[in-house]
């Protein structure tokens, strides 16, 4: 139930940065800075939860790894953030390692 826990903490780590970029980008300022406040607090949480049987070590980088690269994904795809090659390797070293830190678990 921690690796859940964990993978809950690390969909709403996506949230408060995209929360930050919709105050940016839409009129809803106030609305989207609370959204990533609610998407931080809930992140916070479950990431506590998860540690309780999930070395802090390994609790972070996973965390970190996949909310970075749900982050990248959700800025090509929608803010048409920049793709290449280097980006994308970068992103699948990091998600390469997020499961080797699973496995080794």
């Amino acid at each position: 139930m921690s690796w859940f826990y964990l993978f809950l903490a690390a969909i709403f780590e996506v949230g408060w940065p995209l929360g930050f970029k919709m105050a940016d980008v839409t009129g809803q300022k106030y609305l989207w800075i609370i959204f990533a406040i609610i998407a931080m607090t809930l992140s916070g949480y479950f990431l506590f939860i998860a540690q309780k049987e999930i070395p802090i070590g390994t609790a972070y980088a996973v965390w970190t790894g996949i909310g970075a690269s749900c982050t990248f994904l959700i800025g090509v795809i929608f803010f048409n953030d920049v793709i290449n090659l280097m980006r994308l390797l970068g992103v699948v070293l990091i998600i390469g390692g997020v499961i080797l830190l699973k496995i080794g678990h």
